[in-house]
């Protein structure tokens, strides 16, 4: 039996989920997620090479230090996140995520817009790896429930059941109004149910007369449709004063274009909100990139666009400051309204193909099995998938389907491989 050294679980060599080499010895694992986080940094595990002695002297580990896991409060869990665009987002969320101290891998999928983090619920909180993701200029998809609370007597109280919310693994915020009676609690429905909520506020003395979610059930498909919405409005709205802007930026090529639409003033009105509100989500993920040393697409976008129009603003205002004696003053309102409307555009394609492929990924993740039947001794138990450990026995009767991935051990049966082959 070896031992997993990032997460610290038994793994059986021959049925482990990877191996790697390092320093001449060979270390299993019992996840991919675990495997991988070893080969980043296999120094950060494994402190030195062992050392035959008669008598061992084991030096004590700081928590903070990776070798100091404990498998009891090993966990996993996944986290919607929206705003992402390209493949740089992903890399600077599982940069940021896997330099939190108790994180011990982070893989962010593009296509579900999710991350999977293996993390030391003792070393760090969901709520710390949610404000990292929003630190880094990214929204996690939380839903909220709105909980009528009895029994509350003085302010007190309040702190009490915040406290006791907040205590609740996926609650990211909570707050109590004492006038009301509510308590607002915003939560990652991925690990929180209602009825958590629920038990948390009973357990610590009070009683919830009801529980109501805000939004429809599927709060991560409204939230990618409000995203859509929100972009073909920008764009449309773009297109509106932008086709102006560029008739009247070129008076000789439309001469039937009215007078005062080529006056610097008016062209100045018509791009400054298609340059800043249009465009608002490229110049806050330019001062995102900035505060964290690094550059994107949206850096290219906010200061190429920028320029133009602070350029021609300049222009507009101060002719005579900026423009030398005998040269026409030129400006560019039009290559910034373009610009940022086109961009704009190629955002909202993108946010509905991205939303179908998401959906579509999403139904083929249904189709797997939600509960495992377990042989454990004498005992057969159903259990969730996620509880499934390496070297365990999974009895699979006809007709049901393959919780996990493994090695037949006794029987004979035809497989549906529909999910994987795509066949009906």
């Amino acid at each position: 039996m070896a031992r997993d050294p990032i997460c610290g679980m038994d793994v059986l060599p021959e049925e482990a989920a990877g191996t790697s080499r390092y320093r001449g010895i060979d270390y299993y694992f019992c996840a991919p997620a675990c495997k991988e986080a070893f080969d980043k940094s296999p120094e950060q595990y494994v402190a030195a090479p062992p050392v035959v002695s008669a008598t061992v002297h084991e030096a004590p580990s700081t928590p903070s230090h990776p070798s100091s896991l404990n498998p009891h409060t090993f966990r996993v869990v996944e986290i919607p996140i929206r705003g992402m665009t390209c493949a740089s987002c992903v890399a600077r969320i599982e940069d940021g995520l896997s330099k939190l101290i108790g994180v011990r891998a982070a893989s962010v999928n593009f296509a579900t817009q999710q991350a999977t983090i293996s993390y030391d619920s003792e070393q760090v909180a969901i709520n710390r790896m949610v404000q990292e993701v929003r630190a880094l200029g990214y929204e996690a998809a939380v839903a909220e429930a709105v909980l009528p609370i009895l029994g509350m007597s003085c302010a007190s109280c309040v702190q009490r059941i915040e406290q006791a919310l907040l205590q609740v693994p996926g609650v990211v915020s909570a707050a109590v109004n004492f006038a009301t009676e509510r308590a607002t609690v915003t939560y990652l429905a991925s690990v929180v149910q209602p009825a958590d909520l629920r038990q948390a506020i009973e357990e610590a003395g009070y009683h919830v007369a009801d529980i109501a979610v805000a939004g429809i059930p599927d709060q991560e498909k409204a939230a990618a449709d409000s995203e859509v919405r929100l972009l073909q409005t920008k764009f449309l709205i773009g297109v509106a004063l932008s086709l102006p802007v560029l008739v009247g930026s070129f008076p000789d090529w439309f001469p039937w274009v009215p007078t005062p639409l080529s006056d610097p003033y008016v062209l100045l009105v018509l791009t400054t909100p298609v340059q800043f509100w249009v465009g608002w989500q490229f110049h806050r993920g330019f001062w995102v990139s900035l505060k964290h040393r690094t550059a994107d697409m949206n850096t290219l976008v906010s200061i190429g666009t920028s320029t133009a129009y602070l350029y021609s603003a300049a222009i507009t205002l101060f002719p005579a400051s900026i423009t030398p004696p005998g040269m026409e003053a030129m400006t560019y309102y039009d290559t910034a309204a373009i610009l940022m409307t086109l961009i704009v555009m190629g955002r909202w394609l993108e946010a509905k193909a991205k939303g179908r492929t998401s959906e579509a990924i999403k139904t083929l993740m249904g189709l797997r099995a939600k509960t495992a039947r377990v042989v454990r001794g004498d005992l057969v138990e159903d259990i969730p998938v996620e509880e499934v450990r390496v070297g365990d026995v999974v009895w699979v009767r006809p007709g049901e389907k393959v919780p996990v991935d493994g090695i037949i051990r006794e029987g004979q049966s035809a497989l549906d491989e529909s999910m994987l082959t795509g066949e009906s």
